[in-house]
């Protein structure tokens, strides 16, 4: 024979019959529908740790791993290259105030950011309070990352 646990009485108080009052058995399923969720929660996370990882990105960015925390505070030079151009030292040296040197780049091609001298993005400038800015438009791939290294 099987019995549930009962509240305790308390004779000197009549039970309240209010739409507030949360009866025993409620609390109970309640209590039973909260452990079958730990249960469910517990095995999904089992499965999806057992399963073999799938190159998909995640649905939600994680929240930052403590090591990760470390280093989040390290400086980077991040620099915008306008463009780029070779000069034999003979040229360099006959440069003087108002020369001009044509760079690689043409007019609307987007500019590269640099972290470190490594291209990590492309963008347009624009102007924010009589400073010059970058918007960015395109991060470059991890793929095009390494094709550029080669």
């Amino acid at each position: 024979m099987s019995t549930s646990p009962q509240p305790p009485q308390n004779p000197s108080t009549p039970e309240k019959q209010g739409a507030e009052e949360i009866s025993w058995e409620d609390a109970l399923e309640d209590l039973e529908r909260q452990k079958q969720m730990i249960r469910e929660q517990a095995s999904a996370q089992a499965a999806a740790s057992a399963a073999p990882e799938t190159p998909a990105a995640p649905a939600t960015a994680p929240a930052t791993p403590p090591n990760l925390r470390l280093i989040l505070d390290i400086p980077l030079q991040v620099t915008v290259e306008l463009g780029r151009r070779r000069l034999l030292v003979n040229d360099l040296l006959q440069l003087s105030q108002g020369s001009v040197i044509e760079l690689s780049k043409q007019i609307g091609e987007p500019f590269e950011v640099l972290v470190n001298q490594k291209p990590i993005a492309r963008g347009e400038v624009v102007v924010i309070n009589d400073k010059f800015g970058i918007r960015i438009t395109d991060i470059i791939s991890p793929i095009e990352r390494v094709q550029q290294l080669q």
